[in-house]
């Protein structure tokens, strides 16, 4: 069943999980990945029955809280939501994915400083993954912290060469930072194989204009427009 989920059909694995539960009710696994699955769908509600039922016969499983309180901040229950990361990290100390979810958390509640604590914790438990290092460069960028976000976008970049957001990204930074010939060299050898993205094409029209290559800059923009009005 999890074949299932993995093909993205989290509708059958739905209703698999469910048959699975009505014979055995207390099968954790099924739970679980019921709850996943539910997740999947957007079926938040009874994704967090599921989590519940689950947390009631463990109620130590840092995976339930941390699925339960994906599923809370998408119904807009934030404050769910970081209850749940905290008792997920309570659970398991070493639980990455919790630390990652709460910073992304407290920085929609524009808490930017604390988010940063918790990614960096994100990434000393799991710093092959890619994914706190680059949100921490976000969050870098927004604080206008952009030496510090451009070194984190660069990291990404290195360790993922297929990571084109972290590229792109480098490429804002270094404009931002008024760097805006290698900003271009970067947002060039993107668009080498994707022609059609109107970020990008945006991204180098600003740093044309900025290096008052107007001509060319609202060539750019006529471009980008033609593409998405």
């Amino acid at each position: 069943a999890m074949g299932l989920i993995e093909k993205n059909q989290p509708k059958g694995a739905v209703s698999l999980f469910s048959k699975v539960l009505k014979q055995d009710p207390k099968n954790t696994q099924a739970l679980f990945n019921k709850g996943l699955a539910l997740n999947q769908i957007k079926k938040y509600t009874d994704a967090i029955t599921c989590f519940d039922l689950l947390l009631e016969i463990n109620p130590k499983d840092a995976q339930a809280f941390n699925n339960k309180g994906i599923a809370c901040a998408e119904l807009g229950n934030l404050q769910g939501a970081n209850e749940c990361y905290d008792k997920a990290i309570e659970a398991d100390p070493k639980h990455g994915a919790s630390y990652f979810n709460k910073g992304v958390l407290l920085d929609k509640l524009q808490e930017h400083e604390e988010a940063l604590q918790f990614l960096d914790k994100a990434i000393t438990i799991e710093p092959k993954k890619p994914n706190a290092l680059f949100y921490k460069g976000i969050i870098l960028g927004k604080i206008k912290r952009h030496e510090e976000a451009l070194n984190c976008f660069e990291n990404v970049y290195r360790e993922n060469p297929k990571h084109l957001d972290s590229l792109f990204h480098k490429g804002i930074e270094l404009a931002e930072l008024n760097k805006h010939e290698k900003a271009i060299e970067i947002f060039d050898q993107i668009l080498a194989n994707y022609k059609d993205n109107v970020n990008i094409i945006y991204a180098k029209a600003r740093s044309k204009a900025a290096l008052e290559m107007y001509p060319e800059s609202l060539e750019l923009l006529r471009k980008a427009i033609s593409k998405n009005p």
